[in-house]
């Protein structure tokens, strides 16, 4: 089992030895390898049980290093980085020759980003190279959101867990790209539509359904628990399932339902906040399918701030 600290020079000596090393962010924790080296690039894919056709991101610890790992950043994304760099946007750029194809899945953009950790921070300064870094849990399953929930599930397939406390945001990056002069958003994430449009204008939303993704995170099934989820309208779903009280969970933004098990719900933010939403999500969801509970039931929410990406993992979670 792989200890759990906060030894930041024990991490890098064991990423720069080829070895995979769990790292917090703000987003969730990331399965760290160097990845400029395709034997720690193939050991995340072996460790996820992740398939090759699912491209990973490259994580750097400032803008000043992107020109060495990118033919070139276009203005509009470069203001992007600019406002939100370190922080939960990917940008999806041309590669260098440098970044091995098996970290991109062949394909000739890479996503980078510089991420909003002080532990990782510390960590990317520390080696001279960038770290390949897909969430830390089993391929397809809810994206881990503290070092114990690394510990869970993959324990016993890196070299350490570097413990950076629970995650602040709660969700995957936003990943932004452009195409033929547009700017487009391939995975929505901790960065909402609205901020991204702020400073680029209209941008193009890509339905997250690809088996062959241009970018990480595009699969349709994907963050999901293992007990089967049903997304719907909760009062709905309710009279139709009310014959198995007993044996429901229930995942809603801000209700509390008196008359089903305390232990079998959770609500994401008794207030309404998005954001405390979003931190709670993953969690919430690991928790649930911890339960006896025999299915999960859960609500969509408003299509506003980062609701849009909260309901994205909640369709793909409930795809199966």
């Amino acid at each position: 089992m792989a200890e759990i600290g906060k030894d930041i020079k024990k991490s890098a000596a064991l990423l720069t030895e080829g070895q995979l090393v769990a790292i917090p962010t703000e987003t969730v924790y990331g399965l760290a390898g160097n990845a400029l080296d395709e034997n720690a690039v193939l050991q995340i894919f072996k460790a996820k049980n992740r398939p090759k056709f699912d491209p990973l991101i490259v994580h750097l610890p400032g803008i000043e290093q992107i020109h060495n790992y990118v033919e070139f950043i276009p203005d509009e994304l470069k203001a992007l980085a600019e406002a939100f760099w370190p922080g939960p946007l990917t940008l999806l750029l041309p590669k260098k020759s440098i970044i091995p194809d098996l970290v991109t899945s062949g394909l000739g953009k890479v996503g980078v980003r510089v991420p909003n950790h002080p532990l990782t921070r510390s960590l990317l300064d520390l080696v001279d190279f960038p770290l390949a870094a897909p969430s830390a849990n089993p391929f397809g399953y809810i994206s881990p959101t503290s070092a114990s929930h690394v510990a869970h599930h993959l324990g016993d397939k890196l070299s350490y867990i570097l413990d950076g406390g629970s995650c602040d945001v709660g969700l995957e990056s936003t990943i932004v790209g452009m195409e033929q002069g547009q700017v487009i958003i391939y995975r929505l994430g901790g960065i909402s539509v609205s901020e991204i449009e702020k400073l680029v204008g209209n941008v193009l939303i890509l339905p997250q359904s690809s088996s062959n993704p241009q970018s990480p995170g595009m699969l349709k099934s994907h963050y999901a628990p293992r007990k089967p989820m049903v997304l719907g309208n909760l009062d709905e779903l309710m009279q139709q399932y009310q014959n198995e009280k007993e044996t429901l969970a229930v995942l809603s933004f801000k209700r509390f339902f008196p008359e089903l098990k305390a232990a079998n719900q959770i609500v994401l933010s008794e207030s309404g906040d998005f954001d405390e939403a979003a931190r709670n999500l993953f969690s919430a969801m690991r928790s649930l399918d911890d339960t006896a509970a025999s299915i999960i039931l859960a609500e969509e929410l408003p299509e506003i701030h980062l609701g849009k990406a909260i309901n994205d993992r909640l369709r793909r979670a409930a795809a199966k």
